[in-house]
């Protein structure tokens, strides 16, 4: 199993990647264009995990300039319980760490039960002291 940073020649095994995983919403924000804005964006922040050349997870994340944001974490079902999905999200909480961001947020769909219990078993906080509100300008609704 290989780790290594994300480039935008990646899209299209990780867009397979997400459309298999039950639990994955794909969004126009997750086109092409989009990813290829926020990698730039972000650099040194993405990761993938290959196994014989085919992505078998991922993690996307980025930051404001304080705190850090996970957008994906994403392990394919066949490669789950070996330690992988941590490994991915350290590499980028430890990025952020570099570049002097100490706190990350993600958001879980609270229907996603294994989310938010793999979430939980890794010591993370369910904030529920905060509300999440959304607008899209576009008005769009998949945005």
């Amino acid at each position: 199993m290989h780790i290594r940073e994300m480039n935008i020649s990646d899209h299209h095994q990780l867009i397979e990647l997400f459309r298999k995983t039950p639990g994955v919403t794909l969004r126009d924000a997750d086109s092409k264009e989009a990813t290829a804005k926020y990698l730039d964006r972000n650099p040194g922040l993405n990761f993938i995990s290959e196994i014989n050349g085919e992505i078998v997870g991922c993690v996307m994340c980025g930051h404001d300039g304080r705190r850090g944001y996970l957008q994906h974490l994403i392990v394919a079902p066949n490669a789950r319980q070996q330690g992988l999905g941590e490994r991915l999200f350290q590499k980028s909480i430890s990025a952020l760490a570099d570049i002097g961001i100490d706190k990350t947020h993600i958001f879980v769909f609270k229907d996603n039960s294994l989310a938010n219990t793999f979430w939980t078993s890794k010591g993370w906080t369910l904030r529920e002291d905060v509300n999440q509100y959304s607008y899209t300008h576009s008005g769009t609704e998949n945005a």
